[in-house]
């Protein structure tokens, strides 16, 4: 049985592990905390990159592994390939995987791959003085150079808008730069000519249909899974649901599996998942990226599961032991599948936690069903709808024989689990 060290698991690599499928086939170890669950979260304060490589780097050698992964952004996947560098497993290049999270630093190499494919940007330095700023129009689009999902990204009006938005008491300038500080320890080890992470970037504020491409190389070569649409809430830029198949047409999404295979060859971007966001303007019929994420968007992949009958975390765990990826015939139960996203716009939250028998009545009902549920209160809920402009309670993932299919099976559930029904109708439009 191969030996698999999962980094910073989340809470949908449980629910995919949870198979005699794959405990029948691996033996898992886990490490590293939940960044955003307390009191997990407080290890944050005193820790250090370097030093926890180490330490890990030494206890798996010593048992002795087959493979590392991870499908966390924010520190897990670039542990990961490093560990995987040291201890001589298969795994993706660091360097690859800092070009793609350094998001300065990704824009600058996705220009020299295809430039006809990045919007304008600049470097906005932190601590933030308007004389630093290179000259980018108003409105613009402005997130960190290091992001923690959407955290402190925004659409920006004005100068005023800007400096009111980089304004930070000590509590939030410290954890931010905490979050920042794991990233700018490792970085220097790698490409120490990077510009400071602390920073953010400013760019052109682009419009159209956003969509996700998921895959993964194999000895450089790009493999595609497919293509999801990305859907927002009205009048602003969260998200409200994820759906698979995309409905943009067929030569659109080609063009953006050709930008996405470029941009990964450019970047020397060869083993391991990736998921990258596009956003198409039917006005300009422009394709442009909006980043790289260099690792399995656990969250999504579960659609193609649904549809195709592609197990991603087959291929996931193939990878990190070096063997070719297995992929049976299709066996599709759907022919529609989506991930909906519930928000609250202010403070309250507009629904109650389930209880675990209730939710056990409901998935017996429907078993394709995955929930996801996320509470806060307080001072956390304030922060996130400060930093992110809303806060994301719940997350449910399903599937339907047609896309009618799987909207009116999605508001019998919305029903059965007592969800509000505005917003359920809300994310179906």
């Amino acid at each position: 049985m191969k030996k698999i060290l999962i980094l910073f698991p989340k809470d949908w690599d449980y629910v995919a592990l949870n198979t005699p499928h794959f405990s029948n086939q691996y033996q898992f170890y886990f490490e590293g905390f939940n960044l955003f669950r307390f009191p997990e979260n407080v290890r944050l304060l005193n820790w250090n990159a370097l030093s926890y490589i180490e330490k890990i780097e030494k206890k798996y050698r010593a048992i002795g592994l087959d493979g590392v992964v991870s499908n966390d952004e924010q520190f897990g996947c670039l542990i990961a390939a490093i560990l995987a560098e040291r201890l001589g497993l298969p795994g993706n290049k660091p360097e690859a995987i800092i070009v793609c999270q350094h998001k300065l630093q990704s824009r600058l190499a996705q220009k020299k791959i295809i430039s006809s494919a990045v919007p304008q940007f600049c470097h906005v330095p932190y601590p933030y003085r308007q004389e630093q700023m290179q000259s980018l129009a108003f409105p613009l689009f402005i997130k960190p150079i290091k992001a923690t999902y959407s955290v402190l990204a925004k659409e920006i009006r004005d100068a005023g808008e800007l400096q009111q938005h980089v304004q930070f008491n000590f509590f939030e300038e410290t954890l931010i730069r905490k979050l920042v500080q794991p990233f700018l320890q490792i970085m220097p080890f790698y490409l120490p000519s990077l510009v400071d992470p602390n920073g953010l970037i400013a760019e052109e504020i682009m419009y159209g249909r956003q969509l996700n491409i998921d895959g993964y190389c194999i000895d450089g070569k790009v493999h595609f899974l497919g293509l999801i649409d990305e859907v927002m809430y009205p009048q602003t830029r969260a998200f409200m649901r994820f759906e698979y198949p995309s409905q943009l047409p067929d030569m659109i999404q080609s063009r953006a599996k050709g930008i996405a295979e470029k941009v990964l060859n450019g970047i020397g971007y060869c083993h391991g998942f990736f998921n990258i966001e596009l956003i198409y303007d039917e006005n300009t019929d422009d394709l442009k990226i909006i980043e790289i994420n260099p690792r399995m968007a656990s969250q999504l992949v579960n659609l193609y599961d649904r549809v195709d009958g592609v197990s991603s975390y087959s291929i996931l765990f193939s990878l990190a032991v070096g063997e070719e990826p297995h992929l049976p015939m299709p066996r599709a139960q759907f022919g529609s599948a989506a991930s909906f996203i519930f928000r609250s716009f202010n403070h309250l939250s507009s629904q109650k936690k389930l209880t675990k028998a209730h939710e056990a009545r409901i998935l017996s009902q429907y078993p394709d069903l995955s929930l996801m549920q996320y509470r806060k209160k307080g001072a956390g809920l304030k922060r996130e709808i400060k930093w992110l402009g809303s806060h994301r309670y719940a997350v449910l993932n399903l599937g339907g024989n047609s896309r009618d299919d799987l909207f009116k099976r999605f508001q019998a559930v919305c029903t059965a689990l007592n969800f509000d029904e505005s917003v359920c109708k809300i994310l179906t439009q």
